[in-house]
């Protein structure tokens, strides 16, 4: 059963971004944080303390629930929908980072205004702040720009990998909400510009994921899809949640990415995606199925995946699914059946998306050479192992930059030391040894 949309919905996305799809188990996860942080083996968050705070208007928590709720989420409540009586004073907020992670208390306009400057996007405010905004004012020519710079971003993304794109995506989403707070624009540049923050807020989230750097992929993917539902912006929640589906399969939560992934199916039929939004969040259902070892349901998801894909493209697709081509869709094909143990099937699809796949996706073709490498060890074909390992760090070695990548070529390495009486696989093994090192 999916989760019904409350009142609260910032208390809402943050407890789907943890992976608690019931308000019982939200009330359970933030009274183990509770007992953490107070050190008080008997603190309890009862369920109906919970659901009172996902309400439409959620009572400001005791002194001892605020300080379970910043343990649970990494944020004080008045980040998670609850109005604070009286001053407003910040917590830290935990992004990863412990050079911008401590905010000092500051009155509410100031204090907005350095969080965007911080890149702390879920601390700004939904409407601009038009004071002392003379000097700025945005058009649609400056929308424009920023739409560009926004679709680069994603198309770099593709080709190069994450690992040094995510700190050039947070220094723009800074930019789109300093223009947010502190310049002029009309009502309809407005909604644009929140738009664009929110794309760009789901996309560093992802940018994040591929470099491993998972925490705060996390906190941007909640803020996204908080967005996302605040503002009615359901191709945003659509996209969001398969990001956050495709990081529970890396992070081993089969259960949460097929949730995260019938969610997003939810959320697509609202704004009646194209076919091609379907056939992706079909393959994100079934990577949570193959990783939790449910081959049937896998195949039946995959199944459909190729059914909606069969359909083609139409004018409406949303650019965020144009990486789906049918070299990728082979390549998510086979991690399904290489994590359902089907290797030798799993090569078969990984060698001919690795063939299918062009010069703009080189991230994705990166990938899909060290699950082929990893599956072809797991037949114990060393030959094709090597061979796939090496083009798969020859990519990087021409300057694509993923971490994700990097974690898979060290499973390859360490299951090839037990070939090293091979010397194609003992130097396989020094080269990837020395290059990860």
């Amino acid at each position: 059963m999916t989760p019904r949309t409350p009142g609260n919905e910032r208390l809402f996305a943050a407890r789907l971004a943890k992976g608690w799809f019931s308000q019982e188990g939200a009330a359970d996860g933030v009274s183990d944080a509770g007992r953490r942080a107070l050190r008080d083996t008997n603190f309890q968050v009862s369920v109906r303390t919970y659901r009172r705070w996902e309400s439409v208007d959620p009572p400001w928590p005791r002194p001892d629930c605020a300080t379970a709720l910043r343990e649970a989420f990494g944020r004080g409540p008045e980040h998670l929908g609850f109005t604070p009586p009286g001053g407003f004073a910040a917590d830290e907020v935990d992004t990863g980072d412990t050079d911008e992670a401590i905010i000092t208390p500051v009155n509410r306009r100031a204090f907005t205004a350095g969080a965007a400057m911080l890149g702390l996007p879920w601390l700004s405010p939904l409407t601009p702040t038009s004071a002392r905004s003379g000097d700025l004012r945005i058009s649609h020519d400056e929308i424009d720009m920023l739409r560009e710079t926004a679709f680069d971003l994603d198309a770099i993304d593709q080709r190069f990998g994450g690992d040094r794109l995510w700190r050039s995506a947070r220094s723009h989403l800074m930019w789109v909400h300093h223009l947010i707070n502190h310049s002029t624009y009309p009502d309809e540049v407005g909604q644009e510009l929140h738009q664009i923050a929110g794309q760009l807020t789901t996309s560093l989230g992802w940018f994040c994921y591929d470099a491993d750097r998972q925490p705060e992929a996390r906190v941007y993917f909640s803020e996204a899809l908080n967005t996302a539902m605040l503002t009615g912006d359901g191709p945003l929640a659509t996209r969001t949640l398969s990001n956050m589906a495709r990081q529970s399969v890396d992070l081993g939560k089969p259960r949460e990415t097929v949730q995260f992934a019938r969610l997003a199916r939810e959320k697509a039929a609202e704004w009646q995606a194209p076919p091609r939004v379907a056939a992706l969040l079909a393959i994100r259902e079934a990577q949570g199925y193959a990783k939790g070892g449910n081959e049937v349901q896998a195949s039946g998801a995959i199944k459909r995946a190729w059914r909606s894909f069969s359909q083609g493209t139409t004018d409406r697709d949303p650019g965020w699914v144009a990486f789906l081509n049918e070299a990728e869709l082979t390549c998510l094909e086979g991690m399904c059946r290489s994590d359902l143990g089907q290797h030798r099937l799993a090569v078969r699809l990984l060698e001919r998306s690795a063939t299918l796949q062009d010069i703009e996706h080189s991230r994705n073709r990166g990938m899909c050479l060290a699950r082929l490498s990893y599956a072809a060890i797991q037949e114990q074909d060393v030959d094709r192992t090597v061979a796939a390992a090496t083009e798969s760090l020859r990519l990087i070695e021409g300057g694509m930059t993923s971490t994700r990548n990097l974690r898979q070529l060290l499973l390859v390495r360490d299951s090839l030391q037990r070939y090293q009486h091979s010397g194609q696989a003992r130097d396989a093994v020094e080269r990837l040894t020395a290059y990860i090192a």
